[in-house]
Protein backbone atom coordinates (compact mmCIF):
# COMPACT_ATOMS: atom_id res chain seq x y z
CA UNK A 1 0.00 0.00 0.00
CA UNK A 2 3.20 2.06 0.93
CA UNK A 3 4.33 1.56 -2.70
CA UNK A 4 1.14 2.62 -4.53
CA UNK A 5 0.96 5.87 -2.35
CA UNK A 6 4.66 6.93 -3.66
CA UNK A 7 4.06 5.56 -7.02
CA UNK A 8 0.38 7.91 -6.50
CA UNK A 9 2.93 10.95 -5.38
CA UNK A 10 5.02 10.68 -8.08
CA UNK A 11 2.43 10.94 -10.49
CA UNK A 12 0.80 13.67 -9.09
CA UNK A 13 3.93 15.42 -9.15
CA UNK A 14 4.53 14.58 -12.97
CA UNK A 15 1.48 16.28 -13.41
CA UNK A 16 2.35 19.18 -11.83
CA UNK A 17 5.09 19.80 -13.73
CA UNK A 18 4.16 19.37 -17.06
CA UNK A 19 0.97 21.46 -16.26
CA UNK A 20 3.26 24.51 -14.87
CA UNK A 21 5.79 24.02 -18.01
CA UNK A 22 3.09 24.50 -20.97
CA UNK A 23 4.61 26.20 -23.92
CA UNK A 24 1.54 26.60 -25.79
CA UNK A 25 -2.67 26.79 -24.78
CA UNK A 26 -3.71 28.50 -22.03
CA UNK A 27 -1.48 27.22 -18.50
CA UNK A 28 -4.37 26.54 -16.65
CA UNK A 29 -6.34 24.77 -19.56
CA UNK A 30 -3.13 22.89 -20.17
CA UNK A 31 -2.74 21.75 -16.11
CA UNK A 32 -6.48 20.55 -16.03
CA UNK A 33 -5.87 18.27 -18.93
CA UNK A 34 -2.37 16.72 -17.95
CA UNK A 35 -3.54 16.96 -14.65
CA UNK A 36 -6.85 14.96 -15.14
CA UNK A 37 -5.08 12.55 -17.21
CA UNK A 38 -2.44 11.39 -14.74
CA UNK A 39 -4.93 11.81 -11.80
CA UNK A 40 -7.19 9.06 -13.71
CA UNK A 41 -3.76 6.94 -14.28
CA UNK A 42 -3.37 7.43 -10.56
CA UNK A 43 -6.56 6.30 -9.26
CA UNK A 44 -6.63 3.11 -11.86
CA UNK A 45 -3.10 1.67 -10.09
CA UNK A 46 -4.55 2.77 -6.35
CA UNK A 47 -7.89 1.44 -6.72
CA UNK A 48 -8.90 -2.54 -7.20
CA UNK A 49 -11.72 -4.78 -8.43
CA UNK A 50 -15.20 -2.73 -8.66
CA UNK A 51 -13.47 0.47 -7.13
CA UNK A 52 -11.20 0.91 -9.68
CA UNK A 53 -13.06 2.95 -12.24
CA UNK A 54 -14.26 5.21 -9.15
CA UNK A 55 -10.94 5.49 -8.29
CA UNK A 56 -9.76 6.55 -11.72
CA UNK A 57 -12.41 8.74 -11.98
CA UNK A 58 -11.69 10.61 -8.29
CA UNK A 59 -8.41 10.81 -9.48
CA UNK A 60 -8.89 12.59 -12.70
CA UNK A 61 -11.17 15.19 -10.99
CA UNK A 62 -8.71 15.85 -8.47
CA UNK A 63 -5.46 15.72 -10.74
CA UNK A 64 -7.47 17.94 -12.93
CA UNK A 65 -7.99 20.43 -10.50
CA UNK A 66 -4.57 20.26 -9.19
CA UNK A 67 -3.03 20.37 -12.11
CA UNK A 68 -4.71 24.04 -13.09
CA UNK A 69 -3.92 25.49 -9.83
CA UNK A 70 0.05 24.86 -10.47
CA UNK A 71 -0.61 25.82 -14.20
CA UNK A 72 -1.75 29.13 -12.75
CA UNK A 73 1.40 29.82 -10.62
CA UNK A 74 4.46 29.53 -12.86
CA UNK A 75 4.74 32.13 -15.23
CA UNK A 76 6.90 33.29 -18.22
CA UNK A 77 9.95 34.23 -15.89
CA UNK A 78 9.96 30.62 -14.60
CA UNK A 79 9.54 28.94 -17.49
CA UNK A 80 12.43 31.08 -18.97
CA UNK A 81 14.20 29.92 -16.17
CA UNK A 82 13.59 26.25 -16.11
CA UNK A 83 14.80 26.30 -20.37
CA UNK A 84 17.90 28.22 -19.15
CA UNK A 85 18.78 25.60 -16.56
CA UNK A 86 17.85 22.61 -18.80
CA UNK A 87 19.83 24.54 -21.34
CA UNK A 88 22.91 25.61 -19.89
CA UNK A 89 23.63 23.33 -16.44
CA UNK A 90 26.10 20.12 -15.96
CA UNK A 91 24.00 17.49 -15.04
CA UNK A 92 24.11 17.05 -11.28
CA UNK A 93 24.08 21.05 -10.84
CA UNK A 94 21.02 22.77 -9.01
CA UNK A 95 19.57 25.79 -10.49
CA UNK A 96 17.71 28.27 -8.22
CA UNK A 97 15.58 31.20 -8.60
CA UNK A 98 12.67 32.70 -6.83
CA UNK A 99 10.00 34.59 -8.62
CA UNK A 100 9.82 38.04 -7.84
CA UNK A 101 6.55 38.85 -8.61
CA UNK A 102 4.94 35.66 -6.91
CA UNK A 103 7.97 35.12 -4.39
CA UNK A 104 8.03 31.50 -5.30
CA UNK A 105 11.29 29.37 -5.14
CA UNK A 106 12.32 26.45 -7.71
CA UNK A 107 15.72 24.44 -7.41
CA UNK A 108 15.87 22.32 -10.20
CA UNK A 109 18.69 19.82 -11.05
CA UNK A 110 19.29 18.10 -14.45
CA UNK A 111 19.92 14.01 -13.34
CA UNK A 112 20.40 12.90 -17.15
CA UNK A 113 20.60 13.58 -20.27
CA UNK A 114 20.79 11.72 -23.45
CA UNK A 115 20.23 11.92 -26.99
CA UNK A 116 17.21 11.40 -29.14
CA UNK A 117 16.51 10.97 -32.92
CA UNK A 118 14.57 14.28 -32.40
CA UNK A 119 17.24 16.14 -30.05
CA UNK A 120 18.94 15.99 -26.77
CA UNK A 121 16.23 15.30 -23.69
CA UNK A 122 17.42 15.77 -20.00
CA UNK A 123 15.56 14.46 -16.77
CA UNK A 124 15.53 16.50 -13.95
CA UNK A 125 13.89 16.90 -10.25
CA UNK A 126 12.36 20.46 -8.77
CA UNK A 127 11.70 21.31 -5.60
CA UNK A 128 8.89 24.07 -5.70
CA UNK A 129 7.80 25.83 -2.91
CA UNK A 130 4.51 27.77 -3.24
CA UNK A 131 2.29 28.99 -0.95
CA UNK A 132 4.30 27.51 2.26
CA UNK A 133 4.38 23.91 0.48
CA UNK A 134 7.23 22.49 -1.17
CA UNK A 135 6.22 20.54 -3.74
CA UNK A 136 9.42 17.72 -5.69
CA UNK A 137 9.24 16.91 -9.30
CA UNK A 138 10.46 14.83 -11.48
CA UNK A 139 10.81 14.87 -15.15
CA UNK A 140 12.05 15.05 -18.02
CA UNK A 141 12.04 17.48 -21.21
CA UNK A 142 13.09 17.53 -25.03
CA UNK A 143 14.72 20.74 -26.92
CA UNK A 144 12.18 21.55 -29.65
CA UNK A 145 13.40 22.03 -33.27
CA UNK A 146 12.64 26.10 -31.67
CA UNK A 147 15.35 26.11 -29.29
CA UNK A 148 12.54 25.51 -26.54
CA UNK A 149 11.96 22.67 -23.98
CA UNK A 150 8.83 21.11 -23.80
CA UNK A 151 7.88 18.48 -21.03
CA UNK A 152 7.24 15.04 -22.09
CA UNK A 153 6.19 13.38 -19.23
Amino acid sequence: MIYRILVAGLLIAAALTTAGCATHGHKEDVGMLIGGVMGGVLGSQVGSGRGRGLATMAGAAIGGAVGASVGRTMDDVDRMKMGATLETTRTGVASEWQNPDTGYYYRMEPTRTYETAEGPCREYTMDAQIGGRTEQIYGTACRQPDGSWQIIN
